[in-house]
């Protein structure tokens, strides 16, 4: 591969930044992560009674839901402020680097990928309403629904948009300075980013094979970025995701317990969900975009070495 080919991993990483920086800078986003999390844990602390059994989750349980819900995001929020001086400070690079190869972040980009997964999440769901209905129940209620709505809108991007510049742009350009290609970065950053969704209740509710959704997910973001040479469309992706995830529907047994529209009652399994996104919705996704944006070289993008 030649140094004047215009690609996201090859241009926009900082030349003076070795691997241990990543590391450093790993590790100091996970501080400002602890740091968020000092509101959740002062309500645990003051509401712990010595003699009680209580468990941490069941405290957590009392808590108002849209508290719950603030407190939960709260330290993404925390962390993308570590990110950004972490991305200025210590490897002296600009928030577009982290981005994008293009000369700058194409906003039409995000607001395109957003668009269309929010239809495709929103047509899925109304599928399965249609098919379903004693899965689910109604659950507006104006008040409750409104505050999260507000939480969310403002915190979902700081919550999915961080995710995304994390694996996607930060820690993708990190391994691939050190591994001096593109496709061990792929697979490492999608797996990685699977893993670190082991603790989610959704694991413990449908099984470990969840696990694949989330790796699988995270090859279908990197690959989109790889191709796309930016994270624009996987911003707009997730963003959509989580936050029509949070609005529309949720369950008593999953990360987001907002007051959403909808609940989801039904007795789960991950058999569907692994067919229907990572055998139909991911691939036609990737060929949607490919054709959309003249994607080419797919096996340079994806495979090709770094010098």
């Amino acid at each position: 591969m030649t140094n004047n080919q215009n690609l996201f991993l090859e241009k926009c990483i900082p030349s003076n930044s070795s691997f241990g920086y990543y590391l450093l800078g790993s590790l100091i986003i996970i501080i400002f992560n602890f740091i968020g999390q000092l509101p959740i844990v002062y309500f645990i602390s003051e509401n712990t009674n010595l003699n009680s059994s209580e468990s941490v989750s069941d405290l957590l349980n009392k808590l108002n839901s849209n508290l719950f819900y603030f407190l939960i995001l709260f330290p993404f929020l925390v962390s993308s402020i570590g990110f950004l001086l972490v991305t200025k400070i210590l490897h002296n690079q600009s928030i577009t680097k982290v981005t994008t190869s293009r000369t700058k972040i194409d906003i039409n980009r995000i607001c395109f990928s957003f668009f269309l997964w929010s239809v495709i999440s929103i047509s899925i769901f109304f599928l399965d309403y249609y098919l379903y209905p004693e899965d689910f129940e109604f659950n507006f209620k104006f008040g409750p629904f409104f505050l999260m709505f507000l939480i969310s809108i403002i915190f979902i991007p700081f919550q999915s948009g961080l995710e995304e510049y994390i694996f996607r742009g930060y820690l993708m350009q990190g391994f691939a300075k050190l591994l001096k290609n593109r496709w061990l970065p792929l697979i490492f950053t999608s797996f990685i980013f699977g893993f670190l969704h082991y603790f989610n209740p959704e694991v413990e509710k449908l099984g470990p094979a969840i696990m694949i959704y989330y790796v699988g997910t995270g090859f279908f973001f990197g690959i989109i970025t790889l191709m796309d040479e930016g994270i624009e469309l996987s911003l707009g992706l997730h963003i959509a995701n989580n936050l029509i995830t949070a609005l529309l529907v949720t369950a008593d047994w999953t990360a987001f317990k907002t007051e959403s529209i909808f609940r989801d009652i039904s007795d789960p399994s991950i058999g569907s969900e692994l067919i229907t996104y990572l055998l139909i919705v991911y691939p036609i996704t990737i060929i949607f975009f490919s054709k959309k944006y003249g994607w080419g070289n797919w096996k340079i993008k994806l495979f090709a070495k770094i010098e």
